[in-house]
């Protein structure tokens, strides 16, 4: 489900943002239609634009992003955010609601982007970085299918006129991320193993326990 504003922003900003920060992407086909149900989006934070970088690849459905509070109370930008379907999220961890009005948009249909990190994180691999547990408690309650998204620069900081690519992984669903049941209701399992899938789409990431061999990333 898109909005009308969604959809004249997304025209006007997107190829901008392209040329500007030189956005590559890398299977778009991955991302659900419409018709098989809404999808949480979750990838790495390197900067404040990520959300349109990442929009810009996809265009099947329109995914709400949480945005910490701080950014709705800025003159006219934090109107825009609200007209485009974001949503303030207190980056303190405190607030327990916005973990059930995120439950209760997926279960209305729409789609959401989280960023697991819980705040930016330049200049470092994703991987080397701690993530929030509330990934896993969306998870929990929505048994929502999971479309993971990897963004990557040189030096995983973002620059005018420096290649931007952004990865779409394979969608992960409910049975995948609790191993057929076996972890369901682990929160801490599911955050992992999501947040490791994320970091599996940069082709040159290797896990801990694999020496020498390359990962199979979703392209």
């Amino acid at each position: 489900m898109k909005s009308r504003t969604y959809k004249v922003m997304r025209f006007l900003l997107a190829w901008l943002f392209r040329i500007i920060f030189l956005v590559i992407p890398h299977g778009r086909k991955n991302e659900p239609k419409l018709s098989e149900g809404p999808y949480m989006l979750c990838s790495n934070h390197m900067s404040a634009i990520d959300p349109i970088m990442i929009c810009d690849v996809l265009s099947r459905q329109q995914p709400r992003f949480m945005a910490k509070k701080e950014l709705f109370g800025i003159p006219l930008f934090g109107r825009l955010i609200t007209a485009l379907g974001a949503f303030p999220v207190d980056r303190s961890g405190r607030d327990a609601g916005v973990l059930v009005r995120t439950v209760k948009m997926l279960s209305e249909g729409y789609s959401v982007g989280v960023f697991p990190q819980g705040t930016r994180r330049p200049g470092v691999h994703p991987s080397a970085t701690p993530v929030r547990a509330g990934i896993g408690v969306i998870c929990e309650h929505s048994k929502v299918t999971v479309l993971p998204v990897f963004l990557k620069t040189k030096n995983f900081r973002v620059r005018f006129l420096r290649p931007t690519h952004v990865y779409v992984g394979r969608p992960i669903t409910y049975d995948e991320y609790t191993s057929g049941g076996e972890h369901a209701g682990d929160r801490q399992y599911i955050m992992e193993y999501i947040f490791g899938r994320i970091c599996e789409l940069d082709p040159e990431y290797r896990k801990p326990e694999e020496a020498g061999s390359a990962p199979a990333a979703d392209r």
